[in-house]
């Protein structure tokens, strides 16, 4: 062992990602000490002895801007022998830990691998049940052929083409290389029987010894917080599997921008980037087959959907023109590439389809979430948003469609809020307060009954879902007024109010596994307003853009849309006035829209076409985007009123 530095009294700042809990640790603890502290939930079940190699954990070097730290190794103890059993070589360059072992001298931001987590993210991205045309790029050909003669030289290939033809039509056939390279062998193997894997009936991406009837592609939706993928029967259009995960590009950044920054500030910035995702849907891929009792090479088709800067990210394509005016793409139309090409480890043959992207900060996501819900081809006047870290808006019918994007920042998420944290088993979902006691209830993720009716409620902290309903039920109660400040005339044990600005108790110490009161601050409330307050002037710029003062339907996209109580995010305007009746979430649509790409080669013309016929509004050119945002701030907003939405708001606001 080297030598340990001098122990003291002082605390440092550890930040755990991709959870975002953080705080001040007593200095010489472990990372493991730091977690309980902190409510991270990290595996181990050796007693912190350093046998079972469970607690690894990544500690991430550079400064970080957000936190305002200089994360180190150095700000650690040095690493021991015990631990080094337990990493490869490129863990320990990678700055692996255990966190058992590692003591803290310094502060420190440390990435907890899916692996360690012994509270596994909730990533809700289910499916949608929907209608699909089975009508996929991949199709495979059952063929019996005659056995080659001295009497009928031709080439394997050549007597497996003309088959084709001549039974399925498939004229002008090429073949891929590397299956090429095994034509021969694996035609032996089937006794010339043989199945075949046609991509787009125009190349042969696999053959298969025998009659082999199922092929099966995966839809993958590409989140800058989550990765999401369905692995779907090519046969049948049946979803034989699903998964989700962290996007394990968390730690390089919580958000659009600061992924941007980096791979522009680091020099190996976008290659590390780009290598954290493939390795990440590589490791859906195994994990989907593995659920299906396939192996993973046995994924014929794969398809792609993401926001622009995930999709530059996914193809290793440099992102930082998109950080700059005017926030060109490298390319807007769809691409097909091979698997291998990008590094993934399914059929060799296979294809990769990416959808296209509409603009800078519009991207595959959204055009998914258009093929999926088709807008283009209603009469109503439909608002659709996909609320995350980056919020995509669409609005428009048959006769027109334009959107825009706004930065919420990661608020929705629970990041940079006093007890936000994303959505694990103990974090806060859903809150009522009583607008005449002042009394709160709430529920956490893992738990169906009310806190009320809970002997041990153990919650963690609070998420997205949750700060919205929070807002939403304080600002009804008088707790909040419009303009988002704390009313402290209240008489409620509750409301406090200290040298920092005032709190109101959502969840007391005994009600919590951290000890310690979860509260909402000012500065929770601002950030929630700064999200919300984007959000609203955005759809208010595109209603002003297609000259319409009503909103027929507003569709809530993504996971985050689909949790959220729709009246909780009516109240707090986080879209203009709409019947409540038509305000409904859609869950994953650009997962969808991934899953029809997969399974209908219509659908990809269909995501081309729409893509280029969208209008997109950047929406720091329009002269009054500063107006309107800072109105939109107020809750639920400064002068508009919401007529249908009347019942729901509070009769007397002040502020």
């Amino acid at each position: 062992m080297g030598a340990t530095p001098e122990k003291g009294k002082q605390k440092h700042l550890v930040v755990f990602q991709p959870s975002g809990r953080r705080g001040y640790i007593d200095e010489g603890k472990t990372i493991k000490q730091a977690s309980r502290e902190l409510g991270e939930e990290l595996e181990g079940i050796c007693g912190e002895k350093a046998t079972c190699g469970k607690c690894k954990v990544s500690i991430q070097s550079g400064f970080f801007a957000r936190y305002g730290i200089e994360s180190r190794m150095e700000n650690l103890s040095p690493i021991e022998d015990s631990e080094r059993k337990f990493f490869t070589k490129r863990q320990e360059l990678d700055g692996y830990r255990l966190a058992c072992v590692a003591r803290i001298y310094g502060d420190v931001l440390v990435f907890v691998p899916e692996e360690s987590r012994a509270g596994k993210q909730i990533v809700r991205k289910s499916i949608t049940e929907r209608a699909i045309e089975l009508k996929p790029a991949v199709r495979k050909y059952y063929v019996e052929l005659v056995p080659a003669a001295l009497e009928d030289p031709r080439g394997d290939w050549e007597r497996l083409q003309a088959e084709l033809n001549s039974r399925f039509d498939l004229g002008q056939l090429i073949i891929d290389y590397q299956v090429l390279l095994g034509l021969q062998k694996v035609i032996r193997q089937g006794d010339w029987k043989v199945t075949v894997s046609v991509w787009m009936d125009r190349e042969v991406i696999k053959v298969e010894p025998g009659l082999v009837p199922r092929g099966y592609g995966l839809a993958v939706d590409i989140d800058t917080t989550t990765v999401a993928g369905y692995l779907c029967d090519l046969t049948s259009d049946e979803v034989v599997a699903t998964d989700a995960m962290m996007n394990p590009q968390v730690i390089y950044g919580e958000d659009v921008m600061t992924r941007i920054t980096y791979a522009i500030s680091k020099e190996d910035g976008l290659q590390s980037m780009n290598r954290a995702i493939v390795k990440g849907v590589n490791q859906m891929a195994g994990r989907v087959a593995l659920q299906a009792g396939i192996k993973r090479r046995g994924i014929l088709d794969l398809t792609v959907v993401g926001n622009t800067c995930m999709h530059h990210l996914f193809l290793s394509i440099d992102p930082q023109y998109l950080g700059r005016a005017p926030f060109p793409p490298s390319i807007h139309h769809s691409l097909d590439i091979k698997a291998r090409d990008l590094g993934l480890k399914i059929c060799p043959g296979a294809y990769v389809h990416v959808l296209p992207i509409e603009a800078g900060f519009v991207g595959a996501d959204n055009v998914g979430l258009l093929i999926a819900e088709e807008p283009h081809k209603q009469d109503e006047m439909v608002l659709a948003i996909d609320i995350g870290t980056n919020g995509e808006l669409v609005l428009g019918n048959r006769e027109k469609l334009v959107s825009c994007s706004c930065a919420t920042g990661p608020a929705f998420e629970g990041a940079h809020l006093k007890y936000g944290m994303r959505a694990v088993p103990g974090a806060i979902e859903k809150v009522e307060i009583d607008p005449d006691t002042k009394e709160v209830r709430f529920k956490v993720i893992g738990n169906a009954e009310w806190s009320t009716d809970l002997e041990a409620v153990a919650a963690k902290g609070i998420c997205g879902s949750g700060i919205i309903d929070a807002i939403a039920q304080m600002f009804k109660a008088g707790i909040l007024q419009r303009n988002g400040r704390l009313n402290t005339d209240l008489e409620t044990p509750r409301l406090r109010v200290t040298g920092d600005g005032p709190k109101f108790v959502i969840a007391w110490a005994d009600e919590t596994s951290i000890s310690q009161d979860i509260v909402i601050c000012q500065d929770d409330v601002a950030a929630v307003q700064l999200a919300k307050g984007a959000m609203y002037a955005g759809a208010k710029l595109l209603m002003r853009r297609l000259a319409v003062d009503r909103l027929d339907k507003v569709i809530l996209a993504g996971a985050f849309g689909t949790y959220i109580d729709k009246e909780s995010a009516a109240t707090i305007g986080l879209f203009p006035d709409c019947a409540l009746e038509n305000i409904y979430a859609v869950g994953n649509a650009a997962g969808d829209g991934a899953r029809i790409a997969l399974l209908n080669v219509d659908g990809r013309r269909e995501a081309s076409e729409v893509a280029r016929e969208v209008e997109y509004i950047e929406l720091t050119l329009e002269s009054d985007f500063q107006r309107q945002f800072a109105q939109a701030m107020y809750l639920p907003h400064m002068k508009d009123t919401f007529p249908q939405l009347k019942h729901l708001l509070p009769k007397k606001v002040t502020g």
